[in-house]
């Protein structure tokens, strides 16, 4: 990705001016949407990735709004020495009650940066509380279940740090505890980064920059 994200350059922009850029990025994602099932006799709201359709966004998930969209783009990963490049999709959606679904999908890259195959998918709940306590659960399709909890850095970047981490007995022998950031970046671009204990030293896993093409 051409910027790791952190906390100081998730921050850049004044409110006035994220706002217009915002805006201007819009006039191409704010038509499009996941689609429901439509299934007629399903007694509850579908889930939207766009805030202007479906649901209103619950107000506990205020601190967490910017999030909301479908995302794709690029990263890096480096899984116990393996360096290889990736594709992820990421959409983070609602059904307006308190707590956001987060599903993403990511494939692995040729040095062309063609889609070489699948590689790996996650999907999950993200919450918060009124103290701005962020709590979030995740299930890896490679054998993880992890709970991190964290809570906003400011209104464009949030941080959760693993809890708990669990691995089936098929699953990585090697994915220990980490951390997460989450930021929109200057060019309102939504940058991710994952670090991982490795011999009791952080050190980068998996990082991404992604383009809004939805919400």
């Amino acid at each position: 990705m051409s910027e790791t994200p952190t906390s100081d350059n998730t921050a850049r922009l004044d409110g006035s001016e994220a706002v217009n850029l915002a805006a201007e990025q819009s006039k191409n994602t704010a038509h499009r949407n996941i689609p429901g099932f439509g299934f007629e006799d399903f007694p509850l709201a579908d889930d939207t990735a766009n805030l202007r359709q479906g649901p209103s966004l619950h107000d506990g998930l205020l601190a967490l709004l910017p999030l909301v969209g479908v995302w794709s783009g690029r990263g890096q990963a480096n899984d116990g020495g393996e360096q290889y490049a990736f594709g992820q999709q990421l959409v983070v959606s609602h059904d307006g009650e308190n707590y956001l679904r987060f599903e993403s999908r990511i494939w692995r890259l040729t040095d062309d940066g063609e889609p070489q195959g699948a590689d790996q998918r996650e999907v999950g709940f993200w919450r918060i509380s009124p103290s701005d306590e962020m709590e979030v659960t995740l299930t890896n399709s490679r054998g993880l279940v992890e709970i991190l909890y964290g809570e906003p850095l400011n209104e464009r970047a949030w941080q959760v740090t693993s809890a708990s981490t669990i691995v089936t007995a098929t699953g990585p022998a090697k994915h220990g505890p980490g951390k997460r950031l989450y930021g929109l970046m200057p060019n309102n671009n939504l940058g991710w980064v994952d670090e991982r204990a490795l011999d009791g030293e952080l050190v980068p896993y998996m990082s991404a920059e992604l383009t809004r093409v939805a919400g």
